[in-house]
Order: C-alpha cells, then structure tokens, then sequence
C-alpha cells in the first residue's frame, strides 16, 4: 500500500479543495481529489457570487476560459417589510473592467472547470466516492476510509463543507450548534438574456447583486439575495437555523412568500425554475473556526467557517480559494522538509495571514454577534420604510423638517433614540 501513497489527499471538489488540489499538481506532487457527488459542483450550493481577487491571483485572468456569468457592476440592500421597501443602490461601470471586481457563478459549472484546471495539472479526480472516516496512526492522520478502501496521504486537506465529517472525525471540532450555521435555500429561474438586462438595467452582460432584509424571513436572523446570470437568477434566502427550527416556519413557504413579495414578483415574472437547492452555511465567523491543522491535517473554506456575512456583503468563495491556496503553500513546504506534523503544519496560519484570511475572520469577528439582534429584521426595516414613506407622501398637512419627520419616527418606533444610538455604535464597530 506504501506504494500508493499521495502527498495529498484532498475531500471535498469545491473552490477551495480544487484550488489547493490545481496548485499541488501543478507542482508535481501527487494528489487525490475527492468529490461525493457525481460531478464537482452537483452537491454545492451558494448564493451565486464570487469576489475574483483570490482565484485571479492563482489563474491570472480566469474569466478568459472560466464559465462566469455576468460581471456584477450594480449593488444594493433592501429593507422590506410585507408592503414596502427602501433601497440603498450602488453603481460602478469600473467593476465590468478588468481585473473585474466580482462575478455571479453558476456553481455546478464553476466547479467542475476549476476540478478540471487540477485534473489537467495532474490531480487524480476521483467523483461518486463518500469519505467515512479519517485513518490515525498514533494520533496522526495518515489517510483516509471511504467503503472498504482505505487511501494513505501526508496529509489530509478537508474541504467537505460547513458540516464537515472529516473536521469531526479528526478531533478537531465538536459538533455545530444550530446557532452556528444557518439554511440557505435557493432557485434558478430561467429567463431571456435581454429580459434580464433591461427588468434590471444592465448594458451588455453587466450583472447585478441585490441583498434583502426584513419580511422575507419573517423578522428572523438572515436575508434575501438575487443575483442576475447570463439566462437565469439565482433567487434565495439564509435563515439561522436555530432561530427556524424555534419558529417552525418551513423555508420552502418561507421563499414562496418571497418570491410572492410585490417588489420580488416582477422581477421574476414569466420565467421558469430549473434548479432548487439547500445547504447549510457557517454563520458564526472567527467563534466557529474549528482547529486549522493538526497532525497529517489541514482544513479549509467552508470547513473552516471561512464565511463573512456582514449583512451589506457576504463573501465565501474568494475566502475558500485564498485558503485552498495557503493549505496547498503548507504542503509545498512540508513536503520539502519531510515534515507533516502538527508543528510543521502551523505555518497554515501565516500564510492565511498572508493572503488577509484570517486577518478578515478575525477583524469582523464581532458582526455575528450584532447581527442576532432582531430588532435588525423586525424594526429597523419597519422604521426605515416608513420614515422614507412619509418623505415622499404629500397630505396637505402641517410641514414637518427632515430632523422632526426622524424624530418622530423613532418615537412612534419600539426602539427610542438611545437603543437607535446604542446599536449604531455597535453596528459601526463590527461591521
């Protein structure tokens, strides 16, 4: 069996498993990707955006021969409530120039070309095969189980997603708490290219990315998004999942509604659902970060809770690729010494330094905690809409100055001034 060792081995054929695997190979050094699904990318499920900084850093201009979407050129966030809503919305023609600040993906598509990029460098991609456990030898990691097989590795890399059974199975986290992840629901609706540009006004292949607060989940911890493809939107919602487990509200009804909201449904109108998927997605940042290596082990992207949710933005991928990156400069680097233990392995976290991963985790490591509060999802999108309402609605009553309209919107508001106070300042500091 010695004979079929790898330097590597590698679970999990997403953004970061595949990035680390292409890196590796590319490198000459003999790696194993493995993927559960049939295909890379068939079991994965995000909202539909990538931030290019990481993966253009690994694959200079990758949108050259990577299958994105639309280049994203228009943002902006949403506070909803049943019957209105109030957006803040940013336009920048500069993000549709090289070296393009962000795309929208389409994942089952995105994945199976970067898994492709590290077959062709020399990665043996190996699809259809469920990993169950992690093989240990004197309380290192030598390798991995899957069936009645067992594969042997310097190292193991787990990229196996936010309920990583590889993280578990190594003794490098406990269980996620409900509280810690949150489901993510979403729909491809299918519709014309030229419908799409011109219901969102787009030139060309400009994309846009919309976030959304408030009634789409009910006054729960989370939000909407809709982000515009080539011939579809990825149209979804993130709900904590402890907080829908409490208010047994079913998130299938919960994206009906959403998609039924009168500021959603013409956006939508006429086109066609051609995929629906869910996922869990680490919610808690830096306080949900298990162990980042350990003897014969690595772990990145979403196993490692590298997501940032800071409710205006939300990054994932960039993050997942950077650390694929840095797990793949720490295998480099052992593989020259001939060192894969706990020891030699710490310098992971230097390079994730390096390339601001956790640098970021670290930075934004209060948002999660601020962003439980629900006065986020109940009031303040009900404050908003109607403070915004007022401005615009003419009575033929007494005038009111903007600071007295504001005024006396807070203090008809559940919050007062000094909790409006109070949480600015926090929001201020975390986010």
């Amino acid at each position: 069996m010695a004979d079929d060792k790898f330097t590597a081995i590698i679970i999990g054929a997403g953004p970061a498993g595949s990035a680390a695997a292409y890196l590796l190979a590319r490198e000459g050094l003999d790696v194993l990707l493995i993927e559960r699904g049939e295909t890379p990318g068939c079991k994965n499920m995000f909202g539909g955006r990538m931030y290019s900084h990481a993966l253009n850093r690994i694959i200079p201009e990758f949108w050259k021969e990577a299958p994105v979407e639309r280049p994203v050129v228009q943002e902006s966030i949403t506070f909803m409530t049943g019957d209105r809503s109030v957006s803040l919305n940013c336009q920048d023609e500069n993000w549709a120039q090289p070296p393009y600040h962000s795309f929208t993906l389409l994942r089952a598509e995105f994945d199976a070309w970067l898994a492709g990029k590290a077959e062709e460098a020399g990665a043996m991609l190996a699809c259809g095969i469920r990993v169950d456990d992690v093989l240990m030898d004197e309380g290192r990691v030598v390798g991995v189980r899957a069936g009645e097989d067992e594969l042997l590795a310097d190292v193991v890399i787990a990229a196996d997603g936010a309920n990583s059974l590889i993280t578990e199975k190594a003794g490098l986290r406990k269980e996620l708490a409900p509280r810690q992840v949150a489901t993510g629901v979403k729909q491809v609706i299918e519709l014309p290219p030229e419908v799409i540009s011109q219901r969102f006004q787009l030139e060309g292949n400009n994309g846009a990315a919309r976030l959304f607060v408030g009634a789409c989940t009910r006054g729960m911890g989370g939000g909407g998004f809709l982000y515009t493809n080539k011939s579809s939107l990825s149209l979804g919602l993130v709900v904590n999942a402890a907080e829908l487990q409490r208010n047994q509200h079913k998130i299938s009804e919960l994206i009906e509604d959403f998609k039924a909201h009168p500021l959603i449904a013409p956006l939508i109108d006429g086109g066609q659902v051609v995929e629906y998927s869910a996922h869990l997605v680490p919610e808690a940042g830096w306080n949900m970060m298990p162990r980042l290596f350990g003897d014969g082990i690595l772990v990145v992207g979403d196993a490692a809770g590298f997501v940032l949710n800071l409710g205006y933005l939300v990054r994932g991928m960039d993050l997942a690729i950077a650390s694929g990156e840095a797990a793949a400069r720490t295998v480099m680097e052992a593989k020259a010494r001939g060192d894969f233990s706990h020891q030699a392995l710490g310098i992971y976290q230097e390079f994730l330094r390096e390339s601001s991963v956790l640098q970021d985790m670290e930075f934004y490591r209060q948002a999660p905690g601020f962003l439980e509060s629900r006065r986020l999802y109940e009031v303040y999108p009900q404050v908003a809409t109607s403070l915004v309402a007022k401005m615009f609605t003419v009575e033929g009553a007494p005038p009111v100055h903007l600071i007295g309209r504001i005024m006396n919107q807070i203090k008809e508001s559940p919050v007062g001034l000094t909790q409006l106070a109070v949480d600015a300042w926090k929001g201020g500091r975390a986010l």
